[in-house]
């Protein structure tokens, strides 16, 4: 396996990996809307750093987009997660 393939399935595992780090709020996300809140600050700093990778990604001349596809969990669940931890 050449660098180049090597780095497409290493792109792909992280694109993977990070789109399940962000929907893995949801169990926080049902516990919040339970009452047990959990500390907002971890999620919300998650929602704007990816916010800042999808801004990358887009702005970019050639669109990043597995970038930008894998950070758009994180700006989704990050803010529902943090909206529902405030109480």
């Amino acid at each position: 396996m050449n660098n180049s393939k090597k780095a497409i399935l290493v792109g792909r595992i992280a694109s993977i990996m990070s789109i399940l780090m962000y929907v893995s709020y949801f169990p926080q996300i049902i516990n919040n809307l339970h009452g047990q809140y959990g500390n907002p600050v971890q999620p919300l700093v998650a929602c704007i750093n990816s916010s800042f990778w999808c801004s990358y990604a887009f702005l970019q001349e050639y669109k990043d987009w597995p970038v930008f596809i894998a950070n758009l969990p994180g700006i989704i669940f990050g803010l529902i997660t943090f909206l529902t931890a405030l109480h």
